[in-house]
């Protein structure tokens, strides 16, 4: 698929990132979702991203971060780099919240 001969590593990453980008769109339910997570990450990775998202769902809940902190069992800088990136960041988070929220 992808030759070594042929591209320069910053365009390999860059197609790579592509393909991946395009991988991540095809689950059709949360069940296939849930399958290729499990498939390309390790549990550790998995638990990480997940506990990312937790942390974002409850800061745009409104929860206080000392609590956030607390409930997550993270450290306030973790939950401070998520504030931040709610506060300052172009609104993928708020996006993607509202868009799970609409399927609830």
């Amino acid at each position: 698929m992808f030759s070594c001969t042929s591209w320069g590593i910053h365009s390999m990453e860059t197609d790579w990132k592509k393909e991946v980008h395009r991988l991540f769109a095809l689950p059709k339910r949360a069940k296939e979702a849930r399958e290729l997570l499990e498939a390309i990450l390790t549990p550790k990775e998995y638990d990480e991203i997940a506990r990312r998202w937790h942390i974002v769902s409850m800061l745009l809940e409104g929860h206080p971060q000392r609590e956030v902190r607390d409930r997550a069992r993270v450290s306030i800088a973790t939950v401070t780099r998520g504030a931040r990136e709610i506060q300052y960041g172009n609104g993928v988070f708020q996006k993607y919240y509202r868009r799970l929220s609409n399927t609830r």
